[in-house]
């Protein structure tokens, strides 16, 4: 009885981990297209011409993929299904990583970005509702996993794109080595354990776009990535302006990725407890307050401390936004719609702040102006954190409407 015991103990927690090694598989492919890029900058001008402005387009036209493919999702995900879709996702990072080996001209670099971009959305767009429904009594402690798995995978990519790169001798390497980890997904998809999908759902059918909290969520959402957005575009050309290599400057970023993992771990479990997540949201936007007044005033002082502060505050606040996003609405199909409806205007919001940003650079002559537009953001941010009581979860979404 003993062994029979400790098998079906070994298949419970087999059951358990394994649809979080998939979601962690996927999202670890969802940020090193933006994330290798800024170690590499320098290389990549110098290659191809590409401008500042220009350059921001690497980091503005994915995030601008994000945005529309996600509000899209609701007519675009009846013609496949969601196997069909998450496959060609994967298929569209690893064709576009494939193909950053050998390109030359910036061009082909941007339209990199934009196939690149387009696959990351795909995968991005149906993940959160895929949590939802794989872990339904563990969403905050399962998105702290799928958000510490995509964080992870961007502060990976942004140390060990500069060594590839100088291994290799060329920038290009830094870039294409990221078809590995997208085939490996690809790999863990195919494999994973069958479920049957034809659930009916008679919940009530809401209108997200006539939908103001819906509104204020994916403003929010879109804020909070703005701050990552701009650090992973423009805080390795800061580090560099301050005296900083390019490899130090990419391992900045990892050292924010270690914090951003330890954030989008810690900020959901302890949440679990309690639906209320506004302190851990006024945490998470205060620290990335404190951090970024750093950067600002302060950078050659503790430059790395800064940035770990950022690291925090940006992964506990991903990870507690989508989880509050979907305690909205009980229903995983809805809650998922949501979450969609949430990514797609979010990331059209987050994918003009870094370009801001660097016009503001570019402007002025120092990255001062641009901390200070992501200061802005955050205290807004800090501000509307009140209004996310738990009790007005179903009021704010309108549920009696038809």
């Amino acid at each position: 009885m003993s062994e029979d015991h400790t098998t079906a103990a070994r298949q419970s927690v087999l059951s358990m981990l394994w649809p979080m090694l998939i979601i962690a598989g996927m999202a670890i492919n969802l940020r090193p297209t933006l994330t290798a890029i800024g170690p590499l900058l320098d290389d990549i001008t110098a290659t191809t011409g590409l401008g500042l402005q220009a350059a921001s387009l690497l980091t503005v036209l994915p995030m601008l993929c994000m945005g529309i493919f996600a509000l899209l999702l609701p007519w675009l995900g009846r013609l496949f299904s969601e196997s069909v879709w998450i496959t060609a996702g994967l298929v569209a990072i690893a064709l576009a990583s494939f193909w950053r080996l050998w390109l030359n001209d910036s061009g082909a670099l941007i339209a990199s970005a934009l196939l690149a971009g387009t696959g990351i959305a795909i995968v991005q767009a149906i993940l959160p509702g895929l949590v939802k429904r794989w872990y339904p009594q563990r969403v905050p402690l399962a998105m702290g996993g799928y958000s510490a798995s995509l964080m992870a995978g961007g502060g990976i990519a942004a140390v060990i794109s500069p060594l590839v790169a100088n291994h290799q001798g060329h920038w290009q390497s830094g870039l294409g080595i990221w078809l590995i980890p997208a085939l490996i997904a690809l790999l863990l998809w195919w494999i994973r354990p069958r479920e049957n999908l034809h659930i009916s759902d008679n919940s009530v059918k809401i209108n997200f776009f006539t939908n103001r909290r819906a509104w204020l969520l994916a403003c929010y959402f879109g804020l909070a990535n703005g701050g990552y957005a701009c650090m992973i575009a423009w805080l390795p050309s800061y580090a560099q302006e301050l005296g900083w290599s390019a490899q130090d400057s990419g391992e900045l970023i990892g050292i924010m990725t270690i914090f951003q993992v330890i954030g989008a771990l810690a900020a959901p479990a302890l949440s679990a407890g309690r639906l209320d997540r506004r302190p851990w949201l006024f945490f998470a936007v205060g620290i990335q307050l404190v951090g970024f007044c750093g950067l600002m005033l302060a950078p050659e002082l503790m430059l790395t401390s800064w940035v770990a502060m950022i690291g925090y505050g940006l992964g506990g606040c991903f990870a507690l936004t989508l989880t509050v996003t979907l305690d909205h609405l009980s229903s995983p199909k809805l809650a998922g719609a949501l979450t969609a409806f949430v990514q797609g205007v979010g990331f059209i919001v987050t994918a003009v702040i870094p370009y801001i940003a660097g016009a503001l650079r570019q402007w002025s002559g120092s990255f001062q102006t641009s901390w200070l537009m992501v200061i802005v953001t955050l205290t807004f941010m800090f501000l509307v954190t009140i209004t996310f009581s738990p009790s007005r979860y179903a009021k704010a979404m309108n549920l009696t409407a038809a």
